[in-house]
């Protein structure tokens, strides 16, 4: 008779199927009981071992309520491996061994950081590159205003900026000073080139440096200094300021630096005494910007005689004080193309302050000038004087000279009769005085008169410096200090413009390097159907144009317009149209700039560097 299972804990579906076997075998019902403990949904897939064997073949079967069970799909998939456990130096067995499906590695695929560029690291790591790498916005590279530093890696990225444009502001800012009484859209010439009368002077000057003598006479060279070329324009060579000797002076070109110099020579002069020729050394150090500073000095034999050679600096196209204002001539003999008019005031002061400057450097360092005199005193620019011939009587009388104090005096005095030479038009002021300054009052007022009174009278008292003279001519001192000052300024505002004037070369030999290369003609990147076909039109756009005949158009200012665009890198757009008119590029001077500095980048690498 059968016997109805009694429902169990182990067994829940024995109130519903009977067992109807004649007799229990306790060791399968322990296996029963084994297998169903062995059912586990963490296992990958369930497979029965055997079927029971105390089952009929025609006997009803009860089927089971089917558990949740893994696909084998999924059941086939690699284990789930945590980073913060699994290691790849870990030797712990791994909880799945399959040669069929790989291990999941994580350390070898880049973790997603979002707002955060790609870093690629080393092996090994850094701790900075680490920190790099979390940060929202990574550092930006120092920029270089001749780079274009936006164009590094910009192709990498998917939200890649925008060409931009490098910082020029020390190409185009203007500095003053700027003229007052123009109107906001007004130019003047001078705002786009320089001064005539400055360019003039200067290519003037240059001239004359560069002057030779073909076929000359002279010696080919004095000790260290060759290609001289006499300086004198009188036919005279007399003289009874240096001692009674003639003298001469050269221009000449220096073997060691390739500077040019002046070379003072003292015919007929032998030295006795070689201690007077070290006084030189003393007037080397005096530096004074109204003082021709010296440079040298010795004795020679090459021009035939003994000589003495007193070399100073050389300043193209000067002329003395009595050459300038043409002192002692005559009104009908003067040049046609000289004025008339009497030294100005202002001029007239601004020669005294310079004297006074060159005159007080020279006694502080206890020397004296002892040659001032208007046939000595150089007048190199505009209002712009100089002491000249310095050193030479202190090696001439070096033995018979008189006492420094007394020295120093006579300078004063001889600075004074310069003024009033100047402003009598008496060469011989100093032997008529009374008659000189009468002519001198005449135009000048009294200021002028008292200076030049004083300096006059030094002789007659013991106390009278040049320290006391600059005291009472310090007002004027302070009002030729501040004329200076805007002369400087003019000149530096000159200067900075032609500081960038070789932007537009640097433009032309870029353009020049990258178009039509022969030894690129089979790259694609620099073939007429490549990236760098617009630049070959933009050369003929700019350079080669022609009018309705088809004759060529010469156009400066077409050229300069297109060049400082181009440098520029402006928004403006232009048509280009090649030479076969079947093709035709709109582009803007942006791109066209952008164009050329990726060509000429790529032209300058190592694998395009031409040697």
């Amino acid at each position: 008779m059968a016997k109805p299972l009694l429902p169990t804990e182990s067994n829940p579906t024995s109130m519903v199927a009977f067992d109807t076997s004649p007799s229990v075998n306790p060791a399968d019902d322990r296996g029963r009981s084994q297998a169903k403990k062995a059912l586990n949904v963490d296992s990958p897939s369930f497979t029965p071992s055997h079927l029971s064997p105390n089952v009929p073949a025609g006997g009803a079967v009860t089927t089971p309520k089917k558990l949740p069970s893994i696909s084998p799909k999924a059941a086939s998939a690699a284990p789930f491996m945590p980073k913060a456990i699994i290691s790849r130096s870990s030797n712990a067995t791994p909880f799945r061994q399959d040669s069929r499906t790989p291990d999941w590695h994580v350390s070898e695929v880049q973790e997603f950081i979002p707002r955060s560029n790609l870093l690629i690291f080393s092996a090994q790591g850094s701790e900075d590159a680490t920190a790099h790498a979390y940060e929202p916005l990574p550092p930006a590279p120092q920029p270089n205003p001749y780079l274009d530093a936006s164009l590094n890696g910009t192709t990498f990225y998917q939200n890649a900026p925008a060409f931009q444009q490098p910082v020029l502001y020390h190409h185009y800012a203007p500095i003053g000073p700027y003229p007052s009484n123009l109107l906001p859209y007004q130019k003047t010439v001078h705002d786009l080139f320089i001064p005539n009368d400055l360019r003039e002077e200067i290519h003037k000057k240059n001239a004359a440096a560069l002057q030779t003598l073909p076929n000359s006479q002279l010696p080919t060279h004095i000790e260290n200094y060759h290609s001289l070329v006499p300086l004198d324009t009188n036919h005279h060579k007399g003289s009874t300021i240096f001692g009674g000797y003639n003298s001469w002076v050269y221009k000449a070109q220096s073997s060691q630096n390739g500077q040019f110099y002046v070379i003072r020579r003292i015919e007929g002069f032998r030295l006795t005494n070689e201690l007077s020729i070290r006084t030189v050394q003393s007037w080397k150090h005096i530096s004074s910007a109204s003082v021709v500073k010296i440079i040298d000095g010795f004795t020679n034999r090459n021009f035939g005689d003994s000589s003495l050679i007193i070399v100073t600096d050389y300043h193209p196209l000067s002329k003395t004080l009595a050459e300038q204002h043409h002192l002692g001539q005559n009104r009908h003999i003067r040049p046609r193309n000289t004025s008339l008019d009497q030294v100005s005031e202002s001029t007239m002061w601004a020669y005294v302050t310079q004297i006074a400057s060159g005159l007080k450097t020279i006694h502080n360092s206890g020397l004296a000038a002892r040659v001032i005199d208007t046939t000595k005193l150089l007048v190199t620019g505009k209002n712009r004087v100089r002491l000249n011939g310095c050193a030479v009587l202190d090696v001439i009388h070096h033995e018979t000279q008189a006492p420094l104090i007394q020295l120093q005096r006579q300078d004063l005095v001889n600075f004074g009769l310069v003024i009033l030479s100047l402003g009598s038009n008496m060469p011989d002021a100093g032997n008529n005085f009374a008659r000189a300054m009468d002519q001198f009052k005449r135009f000048y007022k009294p200021d002028l008169q008292t200076a030049v009174v004083w300096l006059y009278s030094v002789m007659q008292t013991q106390e009278k410096t040049i320290d006391q003279f600059v005291n009472l001519i310090s007002g004027q001192m302070i009002t030729a200090f501040d004329g200076a000052l805007h002369n400087d300024d003019v000149i530096h505002s000159e200067f900075s413009r032609e500081v960038e004037n070789g932007r537009l070369f640097r433009l032309m030999a870029k353009l020049n390097s990258i178009n039509e290369r022969p030894e690129f003609e089979h790259d694609r990147q620099w073939s007429e159907n490549g990236e760098r076909y617009f630049l070959k039109l933009f050369r003929d756009y700019v350079f080669h144009q022609v009018d309705a005949q088809g004759r060529p158009v010469v156009d400066l200012g077409h050229i300069l317009t297109c060049l400082n665009k181009l440098d520029t890198g402006t928004d403006e757009r232009v048509t280009l149209v090649s030479r076969d008119e079947q093709s035709v590029f709109v582009v803007s001077y942006k791109e066209l700039k952008k164009g050329v500095e990726s060509a000429f980048q790529d032209l300058t690498k190592g694998g395009r560097r031409l040697h």
